[in-house]
């Protein structure tokens, strides 16, 4: 007596016939189709048995639809690459998606190294030094409006030294006296804080900040002893050998402002032509 060889799913014998083996399970050629084809994600046909399924990332396609999605060549056994789920060939993926270098305005082709620099992306070998024409690489570099420079050439050609530290100036910078410093080395002549961002006085072409510059060389006013500076056109009297700030120059019993008036003075004290009238002075 013989088994019956039949179909694992519809039984019908398959001796003579054409099958296909899945788990160790025959099935004929119809029930396969039916139960275990991939559908094709270009035409939507199921790809049958006598078919080749090329898959990619859970997707399936027959070998004539596995095509780019642009050109429509073939990328059977061909590189390829997927840009929003649609696949491409590597010449039509540069052309849509890869950058463009800043310098020859060329495609950057995937895999090749590109240099990027404030959002913009050059070819390794277009990315060079505007002086010496040697690839910058990931070296330092310092930017201007006409190019990129690798810092011997920048210092070379452009570059202003630091009157404290003589070391070269890169950016920014401090500006006094026609000489130039680094921020950070533009410093009080006295207690040596910055001075980048602070009010300051000079004095024999040394720079003070203010507590020092006061300290040390401002005139006291003779009616408050605070210091004279003169800052933001501040203005100020001179009589004999004595300063007051506008604002103190008042008569010492009315306190009537004297600035642009007559007066007099007594014992080191100054008044008004009224207050001072009968009491011996100077006018």
């Amino acid at each position: 007596m013989t088994t019956q060889f039949g179909c694992q799913h519809c039984t019908a014998s398959l001796l003579g016939k054409k099958y296909v083996l899945k788990n160790d399970s025959p099935y004929c050629v119809s029930c396969y189709n039916h139960i275990f084809s991939n559908y094709c994600e270009a035409c939507k046909e199921p790809i049958e048995s006598d078919s080749k399924d090329l898959c990619y990332k859970g997707r399936h396609w027959h070998e004539g639809c596995f095509r780019c999605t642009k050109c429509y060549h073939s990328l059977v056994e061909k590189p390829f690459a997927a840009k929003d789920e649609r696949l491409l060939c590597t010449d039509c993926y540069s052309n849509e998606c890869s950058s463009k270098c800043f310098h020859c305005k060329r495609t950057i082709m995937p895999g090749s190294r590109k240099m990027e620099f404030k959002g913009n992306y050059w070819h390794e070998t277009c990315f060079v030094c505007e002086y010496c024409r040697q690839p910058i690489g990931t070296k330092p570099l310092i930017s201007k409006e006409n190019g990129n420079y690798c810092v011997p050439c920048f210092e070379k050609e452009f570059a202003q030294y630091c009157n404290f530290c003589k070391k070269v100036i890169t950016s920014g910078g401090i500006t006094f006296l026609d000489q130039l410093w680094h921020k950070e080395c533009f410093l009080c002549s006295g207690c040596r804080k910055e001075l980048c961002e602070e009010e300051f006085m000079s004095r024999d072409d040394y720079p003070f900040c203010l507590d020092c510059y006061n300290h040390l060389y401002a005139k006291k006013c003779a009616a408050c002893a605070k210091p004279i500076t003169g800052l933001r056109g501040a203005k100020f009297i001179c009589f004999q050998d004595r300063q007051w700030h506008s604002e103190c120059f008042n008569c010492r019993k009315c306190s009537v402002s004297l600035v642009g008036e007559g007066f007099l003075t007594q014992n080191m004290e100054i008044f008004c032509r009224k207050c001072g009238s009968g009491v011996d002075g100077d006018i």
